[in-house]
């Protein structure tokens, strides 16, 4: 699978860890930064992730920042981006099942390293369902399309 991770200066450590265990586990990655702990404004690195997400340039996106939170709010801003933080494997499972979560936000410094890695192992590996799910996820592009205009390219 190819992957865009990227992270604020906060989640500078986390992210290169992140890159060398989905490295390990034979998943192309894009390194969209920051590349060290000089400060950044996390929606410009979310948007950069999202919009490759968004674009089909990369399967999927990861990104990292102190909570995740920032980040979330910022990546869903992007047309076609359904990201979420996640703080357990369950909901991160639940992401992919349910919501076909294609840009995972985690904490970089609220979470440790084995819980993060657990979680973007079971993200990674866990499909949609679709059925019921599939309507919901419809109801959602609606919204988006009103309130965002059709995505240019």
């Amino acid at each position: 699978m190819k992957i865009a991770i990227g992270s604020d200066h906060r989640g500078v450590d986390a992210r290169r860890r992140l890159i060398g265990f989905l490295e390990r586990h034979g998943h192309s990655v894009k390194d969209c930064g920051s590349h060290d702990e000089t400060a950044v404004d996390y929606p410009d690195v979310a948007a950069d992730v999202s919009r490759q997400v968004a674009d089909g340039l990369v399967d999927r996106g990861i990104l990292l920042c102190c909570t995740g939170v920032g980040m979330a709010i910022a990546a869903n801003k992007i047309p076609g981006v359904r990201a979420a933080t996640c703080h357990d494997e369950v909901a991160a499972e639940m992401s992919r099942r349910h919501n076909d979560l294609n840009v995972l936000c985690l904490a970089a410094e609220m979470v440790g390293a084995e819980q993060q890695e657990k979680m973007t192992e079971i993200w990674l590996n866990t499909d949609f369902e679709g059925g019921r799910h599939e309507r919901r996820l419809s109801k959602i592009s609606a919204l988006e399309a009103t309130a965002c205009g059709p995505r240019s390219a």
